[in-house]
């Protein structure tokens, strides 16, 4: 059944939802899934992964559908939802469909942008368990990646207390010699803390810790998340562990967590995550979550572990991508898929007419306060203007070899005139385009959506990547500018050149993915900047080494791996009811 989304708050929607919600049990039959390999939790459940992958391993996969969008305001323009929609649209043709979202971050969660659970008649339950935890895969990997460096600030401390005589004698450990200008890694939480960006670490006595600067970052910025979306297994996990740059001694040679020999210790932390959890829509398609990592600073994608079973149990397996094409498709598109050897069928580009509009020119949209006219009142002049950034995005998806299926998320105030338009210039450009009033309809609201996605998922694709492997780092650097995000060119600090040149020389770098960094409110490296701008160079100012999760980084703008919080954080309306033990204000 679908609810009064007008009506309804999010939070009382999924209420009644999650009263008929499956249990562990009932998905085990409804899944046709063994005992085994199902992993309850409370109400909820994980997968096992490595058995369903071993029994399936001969099961052709289903079809592969990704979700991207056009450059977003920053309030979003409802991947999740979409996708949460889509879902419901394939079951209500009789599909047997399912898919995987990321979890949400507490940081954005008790913050400004709330929960990433979708909305109305399509998100994702139980939802407060979805925004405030899980199954714990986020705090499983804040203990394993600040184990290492507990291990590293230990280190530092014994090594300047003791004589190598010593030092040996009383841990068998051989000198490390770690620059402490030259620390890697920072520590982790998830919440966004400003005041933790940049501090100071290890103040009073000789036994209190190595004094040097240091700093945190939000849980799911950490290398170790953006490691869990790309590996294909627990062995792997495990190889990468080892490999993660912490440091560099005095000599500039690199410090590794298996040089701190904590790699063990930390996959013994996170080995349950690899696992991912089932919940579902409120129409009851099953939907995993599995990896969380941000998308402007790792890959972010659910994982490819979600989407290898998915494609195995589900003959439509849906998945999403982090914010716009130019972010989150071109990581699924020459990241991801490259890592795990799957090929899509489709991709969805959802599309809002208020996000055209603002690329059209209209007013700032600012999150917390009311919304200008000129998005909730016809003005066709201003649509038409901001068209070719959902045009850009559109060429973008088709130059992997793909075309897309264009979603108007449809809000209530956008006239048929409007959708008129859209439509128009979405097909005209060579995409099939759909309506869909999922947030309000639910499944039934999007099937025209899930028509236009069976029908793509027939068409004969030429899946191919932007760049060959063999490409060096400053050309996919380029081509990604120029193709992906329409620049002219690209300039580099001298020190960004300068350490790109040095990877470029050492061969072990080929094999890395290329992870670029920016701003996902625009497709230049500045969030103010609109539309689709021409004449303009990307500036590359750093480029971050992730060597477990095998990314190179390049760094446009100013990007912070922690997010701050507002002056109205969420976490202001959020209570607990203390008769029902049920979380109120989270939505």
């Amino acid at each position: 059944m679908s609810y009064d989304a007008t009506k309804m708050k999010d939070w009382q929607i999924a209420e009644a939802a999650e009263q008929n919600m499956p249990t562990p049990d009932e998905w085990r039959e409804k899944l046709n899934l063994r005992k085994d390999e199902i992993i309850p939790y409370g109400k909820l459940c994980k997968l096992d992964f490595m058995k369903i992958i071993e029994r399936l391993k001969d099961k052709p996969d289903g079809k592969y559908v990704e979700v991207t969008a056009i450059t977003p305001t920053p309030l979003g323009e409802g991947k999740s939802t979409t996708a949460c929609g889509l879902m419901e649209g394939l079951g209500k043709r009789g599909k047997n469909v399912g898919g995987c979202l990321r979890q949400p971050s507490g940081g954005p969660t008790m913050n400004i942008k709330g929960t990433a659970a979708g909305g109305g008649n399509a998100l994702l339950i139980p939802m407060t368990e979805f925004s405030m935890g899980l199954t714990n895969d986020i705090n499983d990997i804040m203990n394993a990646h600040n184990l290492a460096m507990v291990a590293l600030t230990a280190r530092m401390q014994h090594e300047r207390n003791y004589d190598d005589e010593e030092l040996a004698k009383r841990s068998r450990m051989r000198r490390l010699n770690i620059d402490p200008t030259r620390v890697e890694m920072g520590w982790i939480m998830d919440f966004c803390a400003q005041s933790l960006r940049n501090i100071i670490i290890g103040i009073g006595g000789r036994m209190d810790g190595f004094t040097m600067q240091s700093k945190f970052g939000i849980a799911v910025g950490s290398e170790l998340m953006a490691m869990l979306s790309v590996v294909r297994d627990l062995a792997d996990l495990r190889q990468r562990m080892d490999n993660i740059t912490v440091a560099f001694d005095k000599k500039g040679n690199v410090i590794t967590t298996g040089d701190l020999e904590a790699g063990g210790a930390m996959t013994a932390w996170m080995r349950n995550t690899i696992n991912p959890t089932l919940c579902s829509t409120v129409e009851y398609q099953p939907c995993m979550v599995h990896a969380g990592p941000f998308a402007n600073i790792a890959v972010g994608q659910s994982s490819i572990i979600a989407d290898r079973i998915g494609l195995k149990m589900f003959d439509y397996h849906v998945t999403e991508s982090g914010f716009a094409a130019d972010i989150g498709f071109e990581k699924f598109w020459n990241v991801k898929c490259r890592c795990s050897g799957l090929k899509p069928h489709v991709s969805v580009l959802t599309t809002t007419i208020r996000a055209l509009k603002m690329h059209g020119g209209g007013p700032k949209v600012t999150p917390g306060l009311p919304l200008s006219d000129a998005y909730t009142k016809e003005n066709l002049a201003l649509l038409e203007k901001g068209l070719p950034n959902m045009l850009h995005h559109i060429n973008t998806i088709r130059t992997s070899g793909i075309n897309p299926v264009v979603c108007i998320n449809c809000f209530h105030t956008d006239t048929n005139e409007e959708i008129a338009v859209v439509r128009k210039a979405a097909e005209a450009a060579g995409a099939r385009c759909a309506v869909s009033t999922h947030w309000a309809d639910g499944g039934d609201g999007a099937l025209e959506l899930a028509d236009a996605v069976i029908e793509a998922c027939e068409d004969k694709t030429d899946f191919r990547f932007l760049y060959p492997n063999e490409m060096k780092l400053r050309e996919r650097v380029d081509k990604i500018a120029k193709v992906v995000y329409g620049a002219d060119g690209v300039s580099w600090t001298p020190s960004a050149e300068a350490k790109a040149k040095m990877l470029e020389a050492d061969s072990k770098y080929d094999e890395y993915a290329t992870m670029m960094v920016k701003t996902h409110l625009s497709l230049t490296h500045d969030p103010a900047i609109k539309g689709v701008p021409k004449g303009w160079t990307l500036p590359i100012r750093e480029v971050l080494i992730y060597s477990g999760a095998k990314f190179l980084c390049p760094c446009a703008g100013a990007i912070s791996l922690m997010p701050g919080t507002c002056s109205d954080p969420a976490f202001r309306r959020v209570d607990v009811d203390t008769k029902t033990g049920k979380v109120r204000g989270l939505f």
